[in-house]
C-alpha cells in the first residue's frame, strides 16, 4: 500500500508520517521523502538561497522518483539518491530501501506530478495555516541546515509562499483525506487503524 502525504512546507507531512510510522513498526513500513530526489544545485547555490527555487517541480527529479515507487510497489529494492542540503549536492553514494506491506511517501510536490501521483494508493493533505507553517520552516532550516533568518524569510515571500499557491494548495482537491491542527491526533489514530488491518 503506497500513502502518499503531501502538504505545505512545514505543515506537519513529516511529523504525521513519523507518528505513524512509530504505531505501525518499521518492519511494517518505509518512508520515501520528495527531499531525496533534488537535483544538484551546487554549482549556482549562494549560499542561503536566492537564485535556486527549490519549491518549484523543476528542481526535483520526479521521473526518477516514480520509477522507484514503481519498483517498490513490485516488491524491488531501491537505490535512494542522498542530498545534502548543507552543499545542495546530490552525492554519489545513496541508501539502499526495500519495499514493505506499507510505503508512505512524503512530500509537498508530490500530488501535483503525474509521475508520482499516479503510483498513490491513498493520498492524506495535511493542511496548516501559513504562519505556522513559516515558523516552524524558519526554525527548522536555521537550527538544522544553517540558514539565517533573514535568507530563510526572504525565500519564504520570494519563493516559497508563491510555489504553494501555484502548485501545493490546488492539490489539496485531489486528497482523499484532509488532516489539519485541530483533528491531527485523530487522524493518526484513523489512518493507523485503516494500515492495521492492512499489515
Amino acid at each position: 500500500m503506497i500513502i502518499g502525504v503531501s502538504g505545505g512546507s512545514g505543515s506537519g507531512k513529516t511529523t504525521f508520517v513519523s507518528r505513524l510510522q512509530d504505531l505501525v513498526g518499521v518492519d511494517h513500513c518505509c518512508v520515501l521523502g520528495q527531499d531525496s530526489y533534488y537535483i544538484d544545485q551546487s554549482h549556482k547555490f549562494d549560499m542561503d538561497g536566492g537564485s535556486v527555487n527549490f519549491d518549484h517541480p523543476s528542481a526535483l527529479e520526479f521521473s526518477l522518483m516514480g520509477e522507484h515507487i514503481k519498483q517498490l510497489k513490485s516488491g524491488m529494492s531501491i537505490q535512494v539518491p542522498i542530498y545534502d542540503f548543507a552543499t545542495h549536492s546530490r552525492q554519489e553514494s545513496s541508501i539502499e530501501l526495500v519495499p514493505k506491506k506499507i510505503v508512505f511517501v512524503d512530500g509537498i510536490l508530490i500530488f501535483s506530478q503525474r509521475p508520482v501521483f499516479d503510483n498513490l494508493d491513498h493520498r492524506v493533505f495535511v493542511d496548516c495555516p501559513e504562519e505556522l507553517r513559516f515558523s516552524r520552516r524558519l526554525n527548522r532550516d536555521t537550527v538544522e541546515r544553517g540558514r539565517t533568518p533573514e535568507g530563510v524569510k526572504a525565500q519564504f515571500e520570494k519563493q516559497v509562499k508563491p510555489m504553494h499557491d501555484e502548485f501545493v494548495e490546488p492539490t489539496k482537491q485531489k486528497a482523499c483525506d484532509i488532516v489539519n491542527v485541530d483533528n491531527f491526533d485523530e487522524k493518526v489514530d484513523l489512518w493507523y487503524q485503516k494500515i492495521k488491518k492492512f499489515i
